[in-house]
Parts: structure tokens; sequence; C-alpha cells
């Protein structure tokens, strides 16, 4: 299918709080507001991180400590792929007799892609396969703490300015025998606390849950601001002389990949810890329930709640399309793929004039004025070929082809434009049973999920108009 390995050729129009056009395959469908829902109108929660090598798992306030890196898995820094840890047989002289020497094992870091190692940096070898691997120092190290430090005082400062405004705004007129009342009851049930960390002056450490000891004073941090330099270091001599090996020089992405030092030699590349991964929830900014909720451990991909539009949603794929020319008429078989085991209703409309959502369209289209009606999902029979077809009456000029749930239909195109790119746009409307919603028992003691109907808008790009 033209639009199996091409998703964007096929795209749902999602109405959260700015349009947004995308496939089907990267939306969510939330149940309980009955709307798809892309990553950009959902919640993001970070649930847990883990090291995608050793896989892993620590909670975020470790995760935080340790800046988001694995302690005992490395990077490699030419190509960015895993290093392994090699042993091999050096060497070594006897304790009890230096003039002689005895095989002894030890341990390196090796690439296996680039083959790139840690003696090529001229880091030395480990008695032991895990941990203690020399890391150079970065220089500006107490500098830049300080200088988060500073920060850090300097967003606590205001963020207590702003608890103080609010606080002042909120605070009505009271009469003095009211304001005695109410001193006696912050007393009595033991709200001062909670009052002190808003007010103006109170220690800086509250709002941060940090706990100054008896005597302790909140120190006061002050930083230089960086002087500008008269003079600069003048470059070598042979700057401009001297011939260039490509292979001893770093590229600009080694570089960025190690803002604290930014090696410009291959020989001043040092191995950086992996970088964690995290598993996150989505949650529906509009009702607050969860999209997508995977597992907690790492070693699972499954997911406890995974509302992805695919498995909801009616999915329109491009089959074939013929050539197509300038005002002239064309035929386009689409397929319809039903996702549920009940019996979904189908029907297709074209944009009125003026539609505010109908805007990329470059040629007219004549979908069916039938309704369409698609089979229900069943796994066991989707790959059988000796299933009997179900007698749903289809006319053939509208529908080609129906298998399982899915059929494949025409649709007419008129292309307006002598050139570009051919998209059109359509109105796909069906039933949907709602099991998220409440439901009311019915006097036969039955229970019937309730049923609505959904309208979304595609757009189709069916390629170029050839001269």
């Amino acid at each position: 299918m033209a639009s199996l390995l091409q998703p964007d050729r096929v795209l749902y129009l999602v109405r959260g709080e700015k349009k947004i056009r995308a496939p089907l395959s990267q939306l969510y469908f939330c149940r309980y507001c009955s709307e798809l829902r892309s990553l950009e109108c959902v919640s993001h929660e970070v649930d847990s991180h883990y090291c995608p090598s050793c896989l892993e798992n620590m909670p975020s306030a470790e995760a935080k400590l340790k800046k988001n890196r694995c302690a005992n898995c490395f990077d490699c820094p030419c190509c960015m792929h895993t290093l392994s840890t090699r042993a091999t047989n050096i060497p070594a002289p006897l304790p009890d007799d230096p003039t002689k020497t005895a095989m002894k094992k030890a341990y390196y870091l090796a690439c296996g892609f680039c083959r790139w190692t840690s003696r090529d940096v001229g880091m030395a070898d480990k008695s032991v396969a895990s941990g203690g691997w020399q890391e150079p120092e970065n220089p500006h190290t107490q500098r830049i703490n300080k200088l988060i430090e500073y920060y850090q005082q300097l967003a606590q400062r205001e963020k207590l300015e702003r608890d103080r405004k609010k606080l002042a705004r909120r605070r009505p007129f009271m009469p003095q025998a009211f304001s005695q009342h109410t001193i006696h009851v912050v007393e009595k049930y033991g709200l001062g606390t909670r009052l002190q960390r808003q007010r103006s002056g109170a220690p800086i450490s509250a709002l941060y849950g940090l706990s100054l000891k008896e005597g302790e004073e909140q120190k006061e941090v002050s930083i230089e601001p960086a002087q500008a330099l008269d003079e600069v270091e003048p470059l070598p001599e042979d700057c401009y002389t001297r011939p260039i090996n490509l292979p001893e020089v770093t590229t600009l992405r080694q570089r960025l990949l190690q803002p604290d030092f930014q090696p410009a030699g291959a020989s001043q590349l040092h191995p950086k810890h992996k970088h964690l991964l995290m598993k996150r929830s989505l949650r529906c900014r509009k009702c607050e329930h969860n999209l997508s909720k995977p597992e907690f451990n790492p070693t699972s991909i499954k997911f406890k709640i995974q509302l992805v539009a695919v498995s909801y949603i009616p999915e329109v794929r491009i089959m074939s399309i013929p050539n197509l020319r300038h005002l002239k008429e064309s035929q386009v078989l689409l397929t319809l793929t039903n996702p549920v085991e009940s019996i979904t209703h189908v029907g297709l409309f074209t944009c009125e004039e003026g539609d505010t959502d109908d805007i990329n369209s470059t040629a007219k289209v004549m979908v069916p004025a039938k309704e369409l009606v698609l089979a229900g999902k069943d796994a066991a029979a989707e790959y059988d070929e000796l299933a009997e077809p179900q007698d749903f009456q289809d006319d053939p000029d509208v529908v080609a082809f129906r298998k399982s749930n899915k059929i494949g239909f025409f649709i007419k195109v008129i292309p307006q434009q002598e050139e570009g790119d051919v998209t059109v746009a359509f109105k796909i409307r069906h039933d949907f049973r709602n099991l998220a919603a409440p439901i009311r028992p019915s006097e036969d003691g039955d229970t019937p999920s309730e049923v609505i109907w959904l309208t979304h808008h595609v757009e189709l790009s069916l390629g170029l108009v050839p001269p």
C-alpha cells in the first residue's frame, strides 16, 4: 500500500489547543472525551528513568543527582554506540620478585562499531571489569557550581516575591477584634509555619524543604561578573599552512556532545556516561484521564493503558493511484479498516464551501453517497483464506473488494492545478460504542453500550500532476 511506509500521505485533523494534522498511527483517542489527541495536546508525566544498556531502574531524584546518566555504561565518543568491556592479558611484575613477570588480566573499553578503544586516549586499564574509569576534570567546575547556586537562590527570591504579592492581593480588610481571633486560631492549630513560608523575609530553604540547624544562617551567594579580555591569544604561526589530518580532528557533532570540554583533537576524546531514558505517561488535558501508561519495569514492553487511535478509529489508506491529469476525472482506490470487534457504519462526505478545516485541497473529490458497512475485527479469521465471506450486498461500483474487516472503495478526483501536489480532503463519520461512558441498565437487564457518532477530517496526498 502507498500509505503503509509513507504515513504522512494520509492525515487526520486534531482539534486541540491548535489544529494539528498527523497520521492516525501517531495519534491517541480519549474514550472519555471521544476526541483525537496528539502529543501536542496531552500532558507528559515522567514515570521512571532507566538505562537502555544495563536496564538499571532509578527514581527521578537519583537520576537528577546523577545528571540523567548511567554510572556503569558508556557511549563511544566517536560514533556514539555503546562501549563494551574487553579483557586482555598483560605482563605484570611479581610482588615477590620484580625481575620476573606474570600474565595478569586487564580490562579496557572498546567500541564494536568504529573500533575505538580507551587506550587510544591513554586511559589506564583496570584490574576489575566494572567501575573506576578515569574521567577528565573540568577546570571550570567550581565556577559552574557557583553560578548554579547563585541562580537557584535568585529563583527562590523571585518566587517569594510572587507569593508575597499574591498574599497581599488576597488579604481583605479585617477589624481588630477579628484579626486577634485569627491570630489565636493560627497559634492554636499550628498554621504559623505555613504562613511564614509565604511571608517576605522567611528563610529561602523553607520552600525547598531545606532545614537549617540552630545558629546556622543562610549563606549569601555572590558572583563576580566575567571580565572582558583586552588581548586575545594569537593563533599559531603555522595555522594556515599546516596540513590538516582529518582523522585527528574532531567533528562538530563530537565537540557539541561534550560541551564542557569541546575537544579539538581525536586524542582528547573520552567516553561519556550513557544518557538515561524515561518511561512517560500521557494524560488528556481536558478530562485528565490517562491515554498511555507503560509498565514500571524497564524490561517490559507492555502497557497498562494504551489508547492509540488505530485501535478505535477506522483507518483510511491509499491502495492505488492512476495517472492524474489536470481537470480530468481519475478514480483512486482506497481501503478502510475497522479496528473494533463490532460492525461499524461509515459515511463519507465532501467538505462544504468555506470550511475552515479545508485549507490544503487542490482537487475536487467525489465520495460514495452510500453508507459503508465494515465487519468487526476477528483475530482468528484475519489470516484465514478459507473463511466464508459475509454477505453485505455491496455495490460493485463503490466497493472493489471486501476481506474480513477491510474493504476497498473508489473515490473520484479532479485536479484543479496544472502542476504541483494533489491533495484532497473529506469527512468520515462513523458510529462508536463508548465503553467508558456511563451506562444505564435497560428493562431487560442487559447493559448495552452507548453508541455515539464521530466525525473526522481526513486529507490525502495523491502525488504530483505530471507535466
